[in-house]
């Protein structure tokens, strides 16, 4: 009787389904996006190997919205104390020391060349297994070349591609970094942008060469650790933190004088931000569907005005109040139910837009979805026990009266 009496009104039962579909999609779309937000930062930063950490002259900043925290910066790492620390560092480890060059130059061959926003980094023979990177084609650098400081010079991808637009091969072609010439002996792996750096759109060059061509006042240098498991971190960070006070000369009770940075320090503290933004998602969310059940109410009051002599039948001919009441509480709960259905798939299909824009994966977030309908329910029941228990009270004989 109740699925007749939906069908029978089928405008009232699609505009009640809207309503609490709209609430359910806000909410599921959302928290399905911060998801995919999540599940992005979490990526990425994987790609920095959850085995690896850095030491640097300052702390972690995160600048949202023109606000940032409050970071420390110490007196930078040059040359001399990053190297002395490569070599006394004697923890099972690959230990790497790198610095950028530039972010603006311009790399041409031929009559082919790029915009001005390629980073040029000096780098030595560890720095792509600490990097996380993986050649496609060509070789590492040698000994010799990175001793020397060599014109030679490893791409990323986003360049090759760029450059060799016909499937040349770049292995040993010249290519013409700002005003100096490089022979290319290797090519990354694609890979994607990282936070703050971009693998494929990057020169590395031997750290000697880049301190002398790209050489500025006050080079500040950077040490990256690869342990062979994350289980080590701790005790690497904490040989790492020894041997380096060593080098800075750190007093004893003082605080260090550098940062140790592990990869997902950074993404633990943007993920800290997002349950902020997550609770208050939440909040609106909950709002929205109070909106949605003070609708749906109305709706089962104005239907109940509306049956009045429909009711007064049933009980005429032997319905009892129990059955009045269950009547409408199913109307309720299943037109919930329609709406909360429609509202989870689109809040899933709104929620991995940002998945598509962040290049992320599809997410079916679980606990949302069983929350959205769990909600949906709940919501039925508070805004169809009202209608309900109106219309299991009516009098049979002024109902049938009625009109």
């Amino acid at each position: 009787m109740s699925l007749t009496s939906i069908r029978s009104h089928l405008l009232r039962t699609i505009l009640t389904v809207m309503i609490i579909a709209f609430g359910i999609m806000s909410l599921v779309g959302i928290l399905t996006a911060i998801d995919a937000v999540e599940y992005f930062l979490n990526d990425n930063f994987a790609m920095m190997g959850s085995n690896t950490f850095n030491v640097q002259n300052r702390e972690l900043r995160v600048n949202i919205g023109g606000n940032g925290n409050k970071t420390k910066r110490f007196e930078r790492i040059d040359y001399n104390q990053a190297m002395s620390f490569k070599e006394d560092y004697d923890f099972p480890a690959v230990t790497s020391v790198y610095i950028y060059g530039t972010g603006i130059a311009t790399i041409k061959y031929e009559s082919e060349k790029t915009n001005p926003n390629i980073q040029v980094m000096g780098v030595d023979g560890n720095y792509l297994s600490t990097a996380g990177l993986e050649l496609e084609k060509g070789r590492n650098f040698n000994s010799e070349e990175i001793r020397q400081g060599n014109h030679v010079v490893i791409i990323g991808s986003e360049i090759a591609s760029k450059l060799f637009e016909k499937n040349e091969d770049p292995i040993d072609k010249v290519i013409s970094i700002g005003a100096g010439k490089y022979k290319i002996i290797g090519v990354t792996k694609e890979r994607g942008s990282s936070i703050g750096f971009n693998g494929d759109r990057s020169c590395l060059a031997p750290l000697g060469n880049v301190r002398q061509y790209f050489s500025r006042p006050n080079m500040n240098y950077k040490i990256s650790v690869m342990v062979k498991n994350q289980t080590q971190m701790d005790a690497a960070t904490g040989e790492a933190t020894g041997v380096f006070r060593r080098i800075r000369d750190d007093k004893l009770g003082e605080d260090d004088s550098f940062s140790i940075i592990k990869s997902d320090n950074l993404s633990s503290m943007l993920i800290g931000l997002t349950s902020k933004i997550q609770i208050g998602a939440t909040v609106i969310g909950f709002i929205t569907l109070l909106g949605a059940a003070i609708g749906l109410m109305n709706i089962m009051l104005v239907s109940v005005t509306e049956r009045t002599r429909e009711i007064g039948i049933r009980k005429a001919i032997g319905a009892t109040s129990r059955t009045i009441r269950n009547q409408f509480l199913v109307e309720a709960v299943v037109i919930a139910q329609i709406g909360g259905v429609l509202g989870v798939i689109a809040g899933i299909m709104i929620g991995n837009g940002v998945s598509a824009i962040t290049e992320s994966a599809f997410i079916v977030p679980w606990l949302w979805i069983v929350l959205g309908l769990g909600l949906c329910f709940v919501v039925a029941l508070l805004s169809g026990i009202i209608p309900a228990n109106k219309a299991a009270s009516l009098d049979p004989i002024e109902s049938l009266r009625y009109e």
